[in-house]
C-alpha cells in the first residue's frame, strides 16, 4: 500500500500559545473538487483549504476563512464560518429504511446525507418510490452532531433512461428552469422597430450602408456583435456594433427583473440556459444578416501603429451583410479562400477583415508593451450528437480569426470604460487587482523546477508582481509541454476579476479602465454599461446617477453568479467527457501531470484535455513523501519522483459518468503514441 508522508513543518508551535497571534482573514467562495481538493476564491487570490479545514462548509458556499502559513510561504485557508450557502438544491437518491427516509446526494462533494422530517409528505404527494432520483431543497444544513434535513421538490424519475449527470449539474448549481409566462409574453410581443427608432430618436445614426459582419463559433445562435474595419490616410477606422438590448429590455419590466435575477447565460455542454428569452436573444436583438437591427456602436480612429486617436460612441441602426464562422475567416486570412457572402459586398468585406487582422496584430503588441498578460489557452468542448451522446472532443485554440474579434471587443470595452469612468458614470466596471505577493512566491519553487526564470532579478520581479516578469515566464514556457500548465497556474494565482460600481482598473489587461460592453444578450453588467452610455449621449448622466443606488449589490450578484455559471459549465463538460471515456476503459493515452496532492497525481491528456486522478496507491508499493512547496511526490525506497509538468502515460482505469470523474492508472509502457481517434483534436 502506498502512502503520502508529509515532512514535519519546522518551527510550528503547538500548545497554549498557538492561538495568540491573530491570523489574517478573508471571505470568498469555496470550490471543492474531486478527490477532496478544496480552494477558496477570494478577492485577495485563490487559497488551498488546509487538511481538515472545511468543517461543515459545502461546495459553492460563501465563507469566512483564516489564512494560515504553510511551507514555502504559501498561505492556506481554514473555514471559520459559512456566510451564505451556495448549494440550496441538489439531486439525491430517495431511500427508505424502516421509518427513516434518507436523501443521498449524488454529488460526491457533498459528504452528508439528508433526512426528511416525519411530518414531511412531499414524497407521497409526488409519487416517489424507493431508489428514485429526486430534486430536493435543503431545509437545514448539517452541523456538528446534527443531521441535515431536506424536502422533495420534484421527482426526476428512476435512474434508467435519465441523463443523470446533467440532471445533477442542474440541481447542484440551482440553475433556473423555464422563464415565467409574463416574461415570455413580454418578449414575444417585441418587434425590431428600426424605422420608428430612427424617426423618433435624434441621437440614433443610420449605419445600414456599412458592410458589418458577425463572426462566431459555427454552432452559435445569438449574434450580438458585428465588426467593420478599413484603412484610412492616417491609419485605421474600426467600428464595433453591439445589439441594443436595453432598447427592448426596460428598467422595471418583467424582462429586466428576470435578467437581473439570472445575471448571465449559462453555457452547459448540451444546452444553454439563457439570460433572456429566445425571442430576444435569437430574434429582435440577434444581428442576423440582411435584417435591420438596432445597435450601440463605437467608432474608433487609430494611427498606423494601432494607437487610439478618437472614440465616438453612438446609438445606431445597422444591417449585417454576412455571418461567418471563425473557421471560415481563418481560412480566408491564411489561404485567401473565397468568403461565403454575397458578391456585391465580397470585396468590401475582404478589405474590412484584412484591416481588422492588421489592427489585431498591432493591438496585441501595444497591450504586451504596457504589461497585459496574454494567457495561452486551449478550450476543450465535448462534441455531441442530436441525442446528447458524446462523439469526440473539439479543441479551441487562439487563431488569427479569434484574435481579430477579441482585439476589436477589448478595444471597444476599454474605450467605452474610459468615456464613462472619466465622467464617473455609475455602471458595472470590470475590475481586476494585482495578484498578492504570497500567491506569486508560492509559484517560484515550481517554476524554478521547470527552469522558467532567466535570472535572480527576474525571479524577484516576478515575486513582487511585475507583469513583464510574468510575461517572460509565459513566453519561456510557450514552446514547452508545460505551456498550458504554467498558464493555468499563473492564472489561478491571479485575483478574480469582479464587477464594481466604480472603476479601479484591470491589472491583467494593463488598462486603467475596463468594462463589459459587448455581450448584453448574455451578461447583465453589459446592460448597465449600455444604459450609462445612453445617458451620457443624451446628456442625462446626473439624473441617471441618482437612480443607481442598487448598483453595488447588483455588481456583487453578477460577480457571484458568474462564478456559479463558470463552475456549472465546467462540471457539465466533465460529465460528458466521462461519458466519452466510458468507451475507452483499459486504453492508454499520453498526458502531463497538472496537479500533485498527497493522495495522488492529476493528469491531463494531450489530445482531449480530459483530466483524471492517478491515486497514490497505484504509484507503487512504498511510502511517498509529499513536498507541498515544490508539489512533488517522491518514493522513499525507489526515489521515483512525480512533479508538475512531467510527461506520463496512463490507462483509463474507471469512469464515473454520474459525477464526471475519470480514474487513471500509470501505464506499464510509459511511452505510448499520442492517441487521437474519435477522442482527438480533429473529432
Amino acid at each position: 500500500m502506498s502512502h503520502a508522508k508529509r515532512r514535519p513543518k519546522k518551527g510550528r508551535r503547538y500548545g497554549r500559545d498557538r492561538g495568540h497571534k491573530p491570523q489574517p482573514t478573508a471571505t470568498g467562495t469555496l470550490h471543492i473538487h474531486e478527490g477532496g481538493r478544496a480552494r477558496v476564491v477570494c478577492q485577495e487570490g485563490t487559497f488551498r483549504v488546509a487538511h481538515g479545514g472545511l468543517h461543515e462548509a459545502m461546495n459553492g458556499d460563501k465563507v469566512a476563512v483564516s489564512l494560515v502559513p504553510a511551507r514555502g510561504g504559501e498561505r492556506q485557508a481554514i473555514v471559520r464560518s459559512v456566510l451564505e450557502r451556495g448549494t440550496k438544491t441538489l439531486l439525491a437518491r430517495y431511500e427508505e429504511a424502516g421509518p427513516l427516509r434518507a436523501l443521498v446526494p449524488l454529488d460526491i462533494r457533498v459528504s452528508h446525507d439528508f433526512f426528511m422530517v416525519p411530518e414531511d409528505r412531499s414524497d407521497r404527494k409526488l409519487g416517489v418510490h424507493d431508489g428514485d432520483i429526486v430534486r430536493v431543497r435543503i431545509l437545514e444544513y448539517p452541523s456538528r452532531g446534527v443531521s441535515g434535513t431536506a424536502t422533495i421538490e420534484r421527482r426526476i424519475g428512476s435512474p434508467a433512461g435519465l441523463d443523470m449527470g446533467m440532471e445533477s449539474v442542474l440541481a447542484s448549481f440551482d440553475l433556473p428552469d423555464e422563464f415565467p409566462a409574463p416574461v415570455l409574453k413580454e418578449a414575444e410581443g417585441l418587434v425590431p422597430g428600426v424605422a420608428e427608432a430612427l424617426a423618433q430618436d435624434r441621437y440614433r445614426k443610420d449605419l445600414r450602408d456599412i458592410p458589418l459582419v458577425t463572426i462566431d463559433p459555427a454552432d452559435a445562435k445569438d449574434f450580438d456583435d458585428a465588426v467593420f474595419g478599413k484603412r484610412t490616410g492616417q491609419g485605421f477606422e474600426l467600428l464595433v456594433a453591439i445589439a441594443d438590448v436595453t432598447h427592448y429590455v426596460r428598467p422595471g419590466s418583467s424582462l429586466d427583473n428576470e435578467a437581473q435575477q439570472r445575471t448571465c447565460s449559462v453555457y452547459l455542454a448540451d444546452r444553454v440556459i439563457p439570460m433572456l428569452p429566445e425571442a430576444i436573444s435569437n430574434g429582435v436583438c440577434s444581428l442576423v444578416p440582411h435584417e435591420d437591427r438596432l445597435a450601440m456602436a463605437v467608432k474608433m480612429e487609430l494611427t498606423s501603429k494601432g494607437e487610439v486617436v478618437s472614440v465616438t460612441p453612438m446609438k445606431a441602426a445597422i444591417r449585417s451583410c454576412a455571418r461567418f464562422s471563425y473557421d471560415e475567416v481563418e481560412c480566408f486570412l491564411e489561404t485567401g479562400e473565397e468568403l461565403p457572402c454575397e458578391a456585391i459586398s465580397r470585396e468590401a468585406v475582404k478589405e474590412s477583415l484584412t484591416a481588422l487582422d492588421e489592427v489585431a496584430r498591432l493591438r496585441i503588441k501595444i497591450r504586451e508593451k504596457r504589461g497585459a498578460l496574454d494567457f495561452p489557452s486551449r478550450e476543450a468542448k465535448v462534441a455531441l450528437d442530436k441525442d446528447g451522446t458524446p462523439t469526440g472532443v473539439l479543441i479551441r485554440e487562439k487563431t488569427r480569426a479569434t484574435s481579430l474579434v477579441e482585439e476589436a471587443m477589448l478595444l471597444a470595452n476599454e474605450s467605452v470604460a474610459k468615456i464613462l469612468s472619466d465622467r464617473e458614470a455609475p455602471c458595472a466596471y470590470r475590475v481586476h487587482e494585482a495578484p498578492s505577493e504570497e500567491n506569486l512566491e508560492a509559484l517560484v519553487p515550481i517554476f524554478k523546477e521547470l527552469d522558467l526564470f532567466g535570472s535572480s532579478d527576474e525571479t524577484l520581479a516576478f515575486e513582487t508582481g511585475n507583469p513583464h516578469a510574468m510575461q517572460a515566464v509565459l513566453a519561456r514556457s510557450e514552446k514547452t509541454p508545460s505551456a498550458y500548465l504554467v498558464s493555468t497556474m499563473l492564472l489561478r494565482a491571479q485575483k478574480r476579476a469582479i464587477y464594481l460600481d466604480h472603476n479601479e482598473g484591470h491589472f491583467a489587461l494593463g488598462t486603467a479602465a475596463y468594462c463589459h460592453f459587448t455581450s448584453p444578450i448574455r451578461r447583465y453588467p453589459d446592460d448597465t454599461v449600455h444604459r450609462a452610455l445612453k445617458a451620457y449621449l443624451e446628456g442625462k448622466l446626473p439624473k441617471f446617477a441618482e437612480g443607481a443606488h442598487a448598483l453595488p449589490q447588483l455588481c456583487r450578484d453578477c460577480s457571484d453568479k458568474e462564478r456559479v455559471a463558470d463552475a456549472a459549465a465546467h462540471a457539465s463538460q466533465d460529465v460528458k467527457m466521462a461519458e466519452l471515456f466510458e468507451g475507452h476503459v483499459g486504453e492508454a493515452f499520453s498526458g502531463i501531470v497538472d496537479g500533485v496532492e498527497r493522495f495522488g497525481i492529476f493528469v491531463v491528456l494531450d489530445d482531449t484535455m480530459a483530466e483524471g486522478l492517478v491515486p497514490i496507491r497505484s504509484l507503487g508499493d512504498e511510502y511517498f513523501d509529499y513536498d507541498e512547496t515544490r508539489m512533488t511526490l517522491t518514493g522513499e525506497q525507489s526515489g521515483k519522483r512525480y512533479r508538475l509538468g512531467q510527461r506520463v502515460a496512463v490507462t483509463v482505469h474507471d469512469v464515473d459518468t454520474m459525477r464526471g470523474r475519470i480514474g487513471f492508472a500509470l501505464a506499464a509502457n510509459q511511452a505510448p503514441a499520442s492517441r487521437r481517434a474519435e477522442t482527438g483534436r480533429n473529432a
